[in-house]
């Protein structure tokens, strides 16, 4: 690699001599209009002395760009052994041309000069280089620091411009992904504690039981069989809890396959809500379907979209009073399939709704533990909508009900 960085290096001098020596020929021809025996002394001339004399500026250029340390040094370097060549390149073609000593001196005076003022040029020029650069270390360091707001703004419009701007877009993605990291950890310390709540309550319950039972303190027929029963309810919530969390982690992690069939879902939700009518009606919840007809067909996998309609449903009957109604609607959106649950219950809290899909959430009125509940339901809906490059949201007003809505790619084959 450094190989092919030193033959870019070489040749960028050589092209330059190459441009040089046509211009100079281009200028003899057409503006001089020189004859052929001058333009023959002249390439003479010019492979006389550019060849070594640019051979040796290379050559000193590249010893003293390693051991100068500064940008501005380094561009004097340049432009003064651009001069010094450009004199070498003049003395031996004078010798060579037989101009008088004279004229070369004024020559080389007028030269000298401009490479002055070319040599001041280029040190502002090295200068503003430098400072942009002195700004992006600063911003580094910043950033290094753990100040993930440094930004740096530069005046010039170039490619250090574009550098600090990259810069700055590094900043802003680094500031968001450890807001993120921040966040995550929240997330999981509230994780651990919601688990552990959850898993702690129950076992208690049965672990009092158990020993209640073992030590005799129930010994009457239908007070042993209620605990047993209520033992078994507690098992049963405590092993959901513990599958719920199993396919949560495998949905997060991807590491779910889908088995993809062709899904009507006019027909999985009528499934649904046959299903699901005892339950509304225990709770004296009325349930009905609002389909619309010609539905175009989806693909996915029927169990996890009908776990996805479960769940919506079952947090429907859970937070509608009784004597108010659930509705299950389909309808054809511009991007797929839109399928929507309505209820007129008690609503969700605006604070609430930008947490609402997060795992173990339970607001103040809307997910409470005495409602029932472990707060995973739809995190795990979420999940499945999206593992089907679906999408589902939520609106709803405390008071006048919710509506979930979730919308399927229709099937293109």
């Amino acid at each position: 690699m450094n190989s092919s960085l030193n033959w870019k290096a070489v040749w960028l001098p050589l092209l330059g001599l190459v441009g040089a020596f046509l211009v100079a020929l281009a200028i003899a021809i057409y503006i001089m209009e020189a004859p052929a025996s001058d333009l023959k002394d002249l390439i003479q001339f010019l492979l006389t002395s550019s060849l070594p004399s640019l051979l040796i500026g290379y050559l000193v250029f590249t010893l003293g760009r390693r051991w100068l340390r500064s940008i501005r040094y380094k561009t004097l370097l340049a432009y003064s052994l651009g001069v010094i060549i450009a004199i070498i390149n003049i003395y031996v073609t004078s010798q060579l041309m037989f101009v008088s000593e004279h004229d070369f001196l004024l020559l080389g005076l007028l030269l000298i000069f401009a490479g002055i003022l070319s040599a001041s040029f280029g040190y502002l020029l090295a200068a503003s280089m430098a400072q942009s650069l002195s700004l992006l270390r600063l911003g580094a360091r910043r950033i290094a620091g753990g100040d993930f707001s440094a930004q740096v703004h530069l005046t010039e419009v170039d490619e250090l411009s574009e550098v600090a701007e990259a810069f700055n877009f590094m900043g802003d993605e680094l500031q968001r992904s450890f807001a993120r990291q921040r966040e995550l950890e929240q997330a999981r310390r509230d994780l651990i504690a919601a688990v552990s709540h959850d898993l702690r309550t129950p076992l208690t319950s049965i672990r009092a039981m158990i020993e209640a039972l073992a030590d005799g303190v129930v010994a009457d027929p239908p007070t042993v069989q209620r605990y047993y029963t209520v033992m078994r309810s507690q098992i049963e919530n405590l092993s959901g809890l513990i599958n719920d969390l199993f396919e949560l982690s495998q949905l997060e992690t991807g590491q779910v396959q889908l088995a993809l069939e062709a899904v009507n879902l006019n027909d999985l939700l009528s499934d649904v809500l046959e299903s699901m009518q005892a339950q509304a009606g225990a709770k004296g919840v009325s349930l009905k379907g609002i389909f619309y007809e010609d539905l175009p067909i989806i693909k996915g996998e029927m169990n996890k979209l009908q776990r996805v309609i479960t769940n919506l449903v079952q947090n429907a009957i859970r937070h509608t009073p009784t004597g108010g109604s659930i509705s299950l609607e389909t309808q054809v959106a511009p991007d797929g399939v839109q399928v929507e649950v309505v209820d007129t219950g008690e609503g969700i809290a605006s604070e609430d709704l930008p947490h609402i899909f997060e795992q173990f959430f339970r607001g103040e009125k809307s997910r409470s533990r005495e409602t029932g509940g472990a707060g995973l339901g739809l995190a795990i809906a979420k999940r499945i909508v999206e593992a089907h490059h679906g999408r589902i949201w939520v609106e709803s007003q405390v008071g006048q009900g919710t509506r979930f809505s979730f919308i399927l790619p229709a099937s293109t084959s």
